[in-house]
């Protein structure tokens, strides 16, 4: 649960209570915009009508002796430890994470550092493995996400990047995994998908009045234009064999087949 605002220091939490559902940290933050006490940006931003900028904190309140002081790792009354991590550009407090800041992306990052590169022209932070290996679009991450439409440039979710280059939530990819809702590219290989596809489409035969019904589509793979016949379970597109395709024109019947 996020703390409560705290306006004229009468405690928002249970005294000594560390952190809140986003943070693990000994301290509140003094928000410069409103004077409010929160846990964290997030608590601040979820309760007001307007967000906390991080980069402008100067104040923090220790959770134990309650002093306000300057944003430090450590409480000058009683040494409370306000977070294992803490970085005094983005006034972030937390527990260790391997966290890092990055100077390019402007934030700190969740590590280890030696696990990330910077993608100058993407402007994010991308795995090891993707150096080399993923299509770049620039300034890919200061768009939002196209599932949820929220921030991916400074989310606490991670990002995962498509092959077509776009980017998603981690978790927004796990619950759609079949194609970017951008570009309608695929995003997995589905290939076997195909193949069990064209058996389902061989073991289901349409109505006899449908048999000879032929319909333009548009292949959202390859972008390629062909014309197939019509079939319920999907149109297999005839340059590249994928089904991730999309009708067209309208159906017709062959003309030899009437």
């Amino acid at each position: 649960m996020a703390a409560t605002a705290r306006e004229d220091g009468a405690s928002g939490q249970e005294r000594g209570q560390r952190g809140c559902e986003h943070y693990d940290r000994g301290c509140l933050l003094k928000a410069p915009c409103c004077d409010k006490l929160y846990t964290c940006r997030l608590c601040h931003d979820n309760n007001e009508d307007h967000q906390l900028d991080r980069f402008k904190v100067k104040e923090v309140q220790c959770i134990n002796c309650e002093k306000i002081q300057h944003a430090q790792q450590t409480c000058e009354e009683c040494s409370t430890l306000f977070g294992e991590y803490y970085c005094d550009i983005c006034h972030l407090f937390d527990k260790d994470k391997k966290q890092y800041h990055c100077e390019n992306c402007g934030i700190c990052r969740i590590g280890p550092k030696e696990d990330f590169f910077h993608c100058l022209k993407c402007n994010l932070c991308l795995a090891m493995n993707l150096q080399g290996r993923h299509k770049c679009i620039e300034n890919v991450s200061r768009q939002n996400c196209p599932i949820c439409l929220e921030d991916i440039h400074t989310s606490r979710v991670v990002a995962h990047v498509l092959p077509c280059g776009h980017l998603l939530h981690r978790t927004c990819y796990e619950e759609m995994l079949k194609e970017c809702p951008l570009c309608m590219h695929s995003a997995l290989d589905m290939t076997r998908y195909w193949r069990q596809l064209d058996d389902e489409v061989a073991q289901t035969p349409m109505p006899s009045e449908y048999q000879n019904m032929t319909v333009d589509i548009l292949c959202n793979d390859c972008n390629g234009r062909s014309t197939v016949q019509f079939h319920i379970l999907g149109m297999k597109c005839k340059i590249c064999e994928s089904y991730n395709t999309a009708q067209a024109g309208g159906r017709r019947i062959s003309l030899d087949q009437q």
